[in-house]
């Protein structure tokens, strides 16, 4: 939390953490107009300001497109501005791999775009950790597995299960083979670099959308089930690979957070596990976070703020509109839910167009993170998150707008 006050002649910015005063910095910079003449001038004001929640994400995800670095780092900068404090980073998925392992290079060699220009190096992931951390942003990475790893699969032989068509391997490859030891080595080498190189205490460990036909196909998977006494049941042999996961990822120290369907299929998991909720078709996503903090789990809500999905007119409202503690349950499990993140996939996005579809509607994320549940007038919020997105042009964001009007300071300076 932080205190401002701004009386003539003198400015007071008092903060318990510097993460507070950071805050408080920006607040700042925020409240400075200018008039008619040019003239730059702040009015009289005491602010007492202090976040809703303690966990206010943005996922951005460079495998479906390679974001390059600069788009990166411009994103952590409007991020500051609007407060958020978690950069989660999905970073590969099945499409490319550009993360360079230093256990594992042929990884990135074989499962990037490009290996030598869609890549981050490790000083680029020291460069992306270090920007965030000077503006108040933990740096959480994703690495997704059993499924959503095709990727993975050239640059590490015999990881992936193969597929088969009746008797003979069909050529392609479904997720994670779970029942090789050579398998748990590979993670446990992979995620022991992973963890080093990502100081955060958590690890995003993914676990969403794990199709079963291919591991339904293999015949040394199905002898496996029977030996293990799974029958057909193959959330089992799921639950079989992630747990051994999570105990590989608690030995390396780290805490983890997980998609629900990790939840939602009865994984053991431990009790101090963060649970992911997306999805909003199966079961509606306020009856899910019940559910999960019901269970005694924390949890963190995105089904609502998928910003790569667009409508035409003013959509930011209703990622405004949500109120993330508005289901049926005790006040301690309310108290379970720690925030939300505000994801932009990249099956349709890259540098060309990340800024605009971000920015301002992400905003109106962060202040449902950031204030309190009362303010929620959405005349004030419009006339509010206008004027941001104008300064926002006026610190070089290509922000686009949210409805008809005009800035003084248009993009480009003009």
């Amino acid at each position: 939390s932080d205190k401002l006050s701004v009386s003539e002649g003198s400015v007071l910015l008092s903060a318990d953490t510097i993460w507070g005063a950071l805050r408080g910095l920006e607040t700042f910079s925020q409240l400075v107009g200018r008039d008619e003449n040019g003239t730059y001038y702040i009015n009289e004001t005491e602010i007492v300001d202090f976040p809703r929640f303690p966990h206010r994400g943005l996922l951005l995800d460079t495998s479906r497109h390679y974001l390059p670095l600069r788009a990166i780092l411009e994103t952590l900068d409007v991020m500051a501005y609007n407060k958020f404090n978690v950069f989660h980073w999905h970073i590969v998925d099945d499409p490319s791999f550009p993360y360079e392992s230093l256990t594992f290079p042929e990884l990135s060699k074989q499962g990037a775009f490009n290996p030598m220009t869609h890549v981050y190096t490790a000083s680029d992931v020291r460069a992306v950790i270090e920007y965030a951390r000077l503006r108040g942003i933990r740096v959480i990475a994703e690495f997704d597995t059993p499924g959503h790893t095709l990727s993975w699969g050239p640059g590490a032989p015999g990881l992936l299960t193969p597929c088969y068509l009746g008797k003979d391997p069909s050529g392609t490859y479904g997720p994670i083979n779970p029942i090789l030891n050579s398998t748990y080595r590979f993670v446990t080498e992979l995620f022991r670099e992973v963890s080093a190189v990502f100081p955060d205490f958590f690890l995003h460990l993914g676990g969403d959308e794990v199709d079963f036909t291919c591991w339904k196909s293999n015949p040394k998977i199905r002898d496996f089930m029977k030996e293990m006494g799974f029958g057909e049941d193959y959330k089992k042999l799921e639950s079989f690979y992630i747990q051994r996961l999570l105990d590989i990822i608690s030995s390396l120290g780290k805490g983890y957070i997980v998609w629900q369907e990790v939840f939602d299929n009865e994984v053991k998991v431990r009790p101090d596990t963060i649970i992911h909720v997306w999805k909003e078709n199966s079961t509606p996503y306020m009856e899910e976070m019940a559910n999960v903090t019901k269970a005694g789990y924390r949890a963190l809500l995105s089904a609502p703020w998928y910003l790569n999905r667009i409508s035409y007119g003013q959509d930011w409202i209703a990622a405004y509109q949500v109120e993330p503690l508005k289901f049926e349950g005790a006040p301690e499990q309310k108290e379970r839910v720690i925030g939300g993140e505000a994801c932009m996939w990249g099956e349709y996005v890259d540098v060309t167009n990340l800024t605009p579809r971000l920015w301002p509607r992400a905003g109106a994320v962060a202040e449902r993170l950031w204030s309190n549940a009362t303010v929620r007038d959405l005349q004030d919020a419009y006339a509010r998150l206008a004027a941001f997105r104008c300064t926002l042009l006026g610190r070089g964001v290509q922000a686009q707008p949210l409805y008809v009007g005009y800035c003084e300071n248009e993009f480009g300076g003009f």
